[in-house]
């Protein structure tokens, strides 16, 4: 079962994702294209113009993936990558642990489908769909962990730096947590194995990652790309001068963040220069001077922060589209002007799909409380609200708005008696004393239904944890535990890129 659902509706994104979404006017300076399917066309037009370097890239993709065990259609995607005909479609996100949060494994599945669409749509091109794996972010404490089942599994570690190049040290404590929780079965082993071949095989988070990532995408074509990589910097070696050397940057996106900041908050902040020192155990924020000769023999040393980070990637891969959350999509718009000081073609950018996960048993308790679908997205207390005066016909509106007519007739009655400011004040008294009867009729009410309001509780905590979606706080492992390779089948299956809707699942 499926049900679709405005984001708006949800009230759980940003007014700009929500703009963009319904196609606003005032945000068209922002981005290229729209992600409309008949728009395809002109981008990759556009991006054949530009100069990638598809040798190099092909060659980085065949080192970094070789210790992995590719499928056919992957080591096709990588080959054809070389034809002038590719063109990749990009998602990406930071190492976390075990995958991190569902949105992780949705941003894929949404790369996987639009591929899908596109060589359905327009077969004389090849369209391969990219991971970047987010390897330099240093933000340890956003990878650390993952929620499972009410808890916290935490990895420790000392180690500072780009995440992708620490070590798995103190792993195997996390990984003898997880298999207390996953427990017995056919797909417990099997991600029991496959946690442990990654984390206790591997030198670093990133080969780990990699390996995770291919395990599970692997046969569908997945290409994984990890832009800490000599050959692939050294391409963008103007870029890094022109940033560090001339402040090339902070003015253009400057302009386009403050216009934007006008009616929406800023995402990232651009600086002056706009780049890491990558060295072993650091990635530390450039202060003083930096040689040009250091950037050409080094270009590795140095990692673009939030900001660049796009600018790198569209100059190594003959991009079209980038897939990412709402705040992605938010500070890519800060750069649409960045863009066009270098002349690079700015890609579509596509609000990766998002989903809601119901059990039968959740759908069941949900519709014998009486609520709808729709009914989720509605505020916890208010829910409980509008169950007791169900139950009671405890609605007092009827009430409220004909003694607010009283004081409205009386207002009209008493003019020019010089009495308005004494009835208005009456008024206010008489309506909060109303406040506070319907508030103790309610709480009142409230008691002979505990066990019901109890269950709204429930539910609303176990689907929107701490007030917010389920998919940025809870793991995929339990829905691979219930439905194995099907949990990833019925994503490809069910979400649809270009289908702006927030979708609720119901799997029988």
């Amino acid at each position: 079962m499926r049900q679709d659902f405005s984001y708006q509706q949800t009230e759980k994104f940003t007014s700009l994702v929500n703009d963009y979404l319904a196609n606003t006017e005032s945000l068209h300076s922002f981005y290229n294209r729209y992600p409309l399917l008949e728009n395809f066309p002109e981008q990759w037009k556009e991006k054949s113009n530009q100069n990638v370097d598809r040798k190099i890239l092909v060659d980085v993709l065949q080192k970094q993936n070789e210790f992995l065990s590719l499928s056919s259609l992957t080591k096709e995607n990588i080959a054809v990558l070389a034809e002038q005909n590719t063109f990749t479609i990009t998602t990406g996100h930071q190492l976390c642990l075990f995958t991190g949060p569902l949105y992780f494994i949705y941003k894929i599945v949404s790369a996987l489908n639009l591929v899908e669409e596109l060589k359905r749509t327009y077969p004389q091109n090849n369209f391969v769909p990219i991971f970047w794996m987010a390897s330099e972010d240093h933000d340890f404490q956003e990878v650390n962990h993952i929620n499972l089942f009410g808890k916290t599994l935490r990895w420790q570690t000392e180690q500072k730096g780009a995440v992708g190049r620490m070590s798995l040290e103190g792993l195997g404590v996390v990984l003898d947590e997880l298999d207390v929780i996953l427990g017995e079965g056919d797909k417990a082993s099997f991600l029991s194995a496959l946690f442990r071949e990654a984390y206790s095989k591997h030198t670093s988070l990133s080969d780990a990652s990699r390996f995770i990532i291919n395990a599970l995408f692997g046969k569908y074509g997945l290409v994984i790309i990890d832009g800490d990589d000599f050959r692939l910097k050294k391409q963008f070696l103007p870029i890094i001068k022109k940033d560090i050397l001339e402040k090339g940057f902070v003015d253009a996106i400057s302009s386009c963040s403050k216009e934007l900041a006008k009616e929406y908050k800023a995402q990232a902040f651009v600086r002056d220069v706009n780049f890491f020192r990558l060295s072993e155990g650091k990635r530390e924020r450039i202060e003083g001077d930096v040689s040009e000769s250091e950037i050409e023999e080094k270009p590795e040393s140095f990692s673009p922060n939030v900001l660049l980070r796009p600018l790198y990637q569209e100059t190594i891969l003959p991009n079209i589209a980038y897939i990412g959350g709402g705040a992605e999509v938010a500070y890519w718009m800060q750069l649409k002007t960045a863009f066009d000081q270098e002349s690079m073609p700015f890609p579509i950018l596509i609000l990766r799909n998002s989903c809601l996960w119901l059990e039968q048993k959740q759908v069941d308790k949900w519709q014998n409380l009486e609520f709808n679908f729709s009914d989720f997205f509605i505020d916890e207390h208010q829910l409980q609200k509008q169950y007791v005066n169900k139950k009671t016909d405890l609605d007092l509106s009827d009430e409220m708005s004909a003694l607010k007519k009283i004081f409205t007739d009386i207002l009209v009655k008493a003019s020019g008696t010089g009495m308005q400011s004494s009835i208005l004040a009456e008024q206010k008294k008489q309506i909060d004393a109303f406040d506070k009867l319907e508030k103790k009729l309610l709480k009142n009410e409230k008691k002979k239904h505990q066990q019901s309001l109890h269950q709204i509780s429930q539910l609303k905590t176990k689907l929107f944890p701490n007030n917010g979606l389920q998919e940025r706080h809870d793991n995929f492992i339990p829905f691979y535990l219930k439905y194995g390779e099907n949990f990833i089948e019925i994503l490809l299956k069910e979400l649809k890129p270009l289908d702006v809707k927030f979708v609720i699942l119901s799997p029988q």
